[in-house]
């Protein structure tokens, strides 16, 4: 691994693979490309290990064993609220990988409970214990780790994709990794919806491949939000399964709920009347089980005071876009390869339509994807970097940042501009009467407002500083809500958690996915769903 520092301090580095994002996604992809023979740096906006929605939370897992009749229950679970878009042979492959990995986790100490017979049990992670653990797998397989290092472009020349070069927001040091192949595991985009763990989740992979060339897909299912006290950014809506909800006269709110009864609770927000929650379905001896997995989500209620299982609380639902929906980058073969040379795309960034659909919910199958498509990607960049042989040496690549980037100060008034940016996108998508409750009207309007915030952008001078990042995150945002809404028009019909109001109905003539790309002018078209997943 090659190192220089620049006139201006600058950091240059070269490496085999450049994996973008230090999450669940990210962290396998650079163990699984070390594996694989390559050099490998890991730049994450955050601090990997701590960053991003995984680290703080606790999470489900799909971990089945190897059983037929337990692995076809399982791919069936969501299959049907997903729309029929998951593939059974994606499935297979991730319910297998996962297998594998979780209980790679196992072996190398992380600490599951046990069962009643001295069994562990798999099926779930804890956020900071299994990212610290996999922090120090990175780091001991060699991995180079630049933390607080957001990317602020790609790089590419005639081969393909050739690295990226960001910015160090602790020094303002500006640094650039010239890689054979990059890995995008930058997570969703929630809009700086204050989701827990989500404040570095703004959709900035999307803008990166989309420069680079690569599409995504069904970034019409992007309008997830998550149920949440008024008074808390912990969005675990599964705790909401336990949940009756209130009017404030303690009348029941009928038909609302954590899994298909969110849109209950939204028209009666809208209609400017709080609804409350208490999780009085949960058994007596199930309480205290239900704080040992999810300590978090119990604390904001312990310094008010208020006992969820006994005391109603307001509640609200808050974004979560890409994040807990599933569309996002498209995935053009098995080793999770974009489409574009060089490049490749795990995790959240990465579409989960394979094995979600169009609805993916809990944890889960997030965290399912998360870290077999991450194996996937680290294999396949470090195979890509491998053939690219005698070529690497002599790369000379260039930056692909759609708006210009300089090294100069920061204008005055650029972040007050950059906020402005930030709240119009946000009033664009957190709105239910838009983003939920979907016309052809609501999504017509916006995307007009949408598409003039992108041109006032598009020519502007990004400085490359901490501040740049911000105008990049404005950026990949204003750009991830016209693809979300291009491709919500284009589907007239509701499928999986995209709803149609002017079009309530499922219609069979559109089993098939969207596919969406371009910068200034949006495109989306279908791509046809494999005949296989039909059989499921």
């Amino acid at each position: 691994m090659n190192q220089t520092v620049g006139l201006n301090g600058s950091l240059h580095l070269k490496a085999d693979v450049l994996v973008i994002g230090g999450g669940p996604a990210g962290t396998w992809a650079a163990l699984t490309a070390v594996a694989k023979g390559a050099k490998v740096i890991l730049a994450d906006k955050g601090y990997c290990g701590s960053s991003g929605a995984t680290a703080p939370s606790g999470t489900g897992v799909w971990y089945v064993k190897p059983d037929e009749k337990l692995r076809e229950e399982a791919k069936a679970s969501r299959y049907s609220m997903g729309g029929k878009l998951a593939e059974h042979r994606w499935m297979d492959r991730v319910l297998d990988r996962t297998y594998e990995n979780m209980n790679r986790l196992g072996l190398s100490g992380y600490p599951f409970p046990l069962d009643e017979f001295g069994n562990q049990y798999r099926r779930s992670l804890q956020g900071p214990e299994y990212m610290r653990l996999m922090r120090k797998l990175v780091k001991k397989a060699g991995v180079k780790i630049l933390d607080h290092s957001p990317a602020l472009e790609l790089l590419a020349d005639e081969h393909g994709v050739a690295g990226a070069t960001g910015v160090q927001t602790q020094s303002g040091e500006a640094w650039s990794v010239q890689a054979g192949a990059v890995v995008i595991a930058t997570g969703g985009c929630a809009f700086l919806s204050k989701a827990l763990g989500c404040n570095v989740l703004t959709g900035d992979g999307y803008l990166f491949a989309a420069e680079a060339g690569a599409s995504l897909s069904g970034m019409e299912f992007s309008n997830a939000y998550a149920i949440c006290p008024t008074f808390s950014s912990v969005t675990k809506t599964a705790y909401y399964s336990y949940a009756s909800f209130y009017y404030e006269d303690g009348s029941v709110v009928e038909g609302a709920g954590s899994k298909k009864g969110r849109s209950i609770i939204a028209r009666n927000l809208l209609a400017g009347r709080q609804v409350y929650a208490r999780l009085d379905g949960a058994s007596e001896d199930l309480r205290p089980l239900l704080r040992v997995a999810q300590t978090n989500f119990f604390l904001p209620f312990d310094r008010r005071g208020i006992d969820p299982f006994k005391d109603a609380f307001p509640v609200t639902l808050r974004l979560e876009g890409t994040v807990r929906g599933t569309g996002g980058i498209r995935i053009a073969d098995e080793t999770c390869g974009t489409g574009v040379p060089g490049l490749y795309a795990a995790g959240d960034a990465a579409t989960r339509e394979l094995i979600c659909g169009g609805f993916t919910g809990g944890g889960s199958h997030n965290a399912a994807w998360a870290m077999s498509s991450g194996s996937f990607a680290g294999e396949g960049a470090a195979g890509y970097a491998a053939q690219l042989g005698w070529h690497a040496a002599d790369r000379t690549p260039k930056g692909l940042s759609s708006s210009p980037l300089v090294d100069q100060e920061v204008k005055p008034g650029t972040a007050a501009r950059t906020a402005e940016f930030v709240s119009a996108v946000q009033a664009e998508v957190k709105p239910y009467d838009i983003n939920l409750f979907r016309t052809e009207q609501g999504l017509t309007s916006s995307l007009s407002r949408l598409d003039t915030l992108w041109t006032e952008q598009r020519t502007r001078e990004i400085q490359r500083t901490p501040e740049g990042v911000k105008a990049r995150e404005a950026e990949a945002m204003t750009a991830t809500a016209r693809w979300m809404y291009s491709s919500a028009l284009a589907r007239t019909e509701t499928r999986g958690m995209h709803k149609r109001e002017d079009y309530k109905e499922t219609d069979h003539g559109q089993h098939h996915r969207l596919i969406s790309g371009g910068l200034d002018q949006i495109w989306v078209k279908t791509e046809e769903v494999a005949k296989e997943s039909v059989l499921l």
